[in-house]
C-alpha cells in the first residue's frame, strides 16, 4: 500500500481517478483508497509526511518493537483506523518514514 499526503483531498480524488483509472473503493473525510492492479493507493488529507509505503504485518506491536531493535523510531505507535485495522509509522536513520498495517482477524 502507497499514500499519499493531500491538501486538497477533492483535487487529489480526481487526479488520482483519472490517473489511475478507477473510482475509490474507500471515500471518506480521513482517507481515499483506491485500489490498482494489485496494489492499494490511498490519499490522507490530514497528513504532511509521504509518500508512505506500508507492509502488512500479522503481529503490528512485534513488528514495531523488531524496527525500533535496528534504530527505527516511532512517529506514530499502532492504532486502530477501522474496526480493528491497524497501522503505525516508523521513521529509519535516514528520515524515511514507513508504515505498517495489521488487518482484522
Amino acid at each position: 500500500m502507497l499514500v499519499f499526503p493531500v491538501k486538497d483531498v477533492e483535487k487529489a480524488k480526481a487526479f488520482f481517478k483519472r490517473f489511475l483509472g478507477v473510482e475509490p473503493y474507500v471515500d471518506g473525510p480521513y482517507y481515499v483508497g483506491f485500489k490498482a492492479d494489485n496494489m492499494e493507493i490511498g490519499l490522507d488529507p490530514n497528513s504532511d509526511v509521504g509518500p508512505i509505503a506500508y507492509v502488512d504485518v500479522i503481529d503490528i506491536k512485534a513488528s514495531l518493537e523488531d524496527l525500533v531493535k535496528t534504530g527505527g523510531n516511532v512517529m506514530q505507535d499502532a492504532m486502530d483506523v477501522c474496526g480493528g485495522m491497524m497501522i503505525a509509522k516508523v521513521k529509519d536513520d535516514n528520515g524515511n518514514v514507513v508504515g505498517l498495517r495489521q488487518l482484522p482477524k
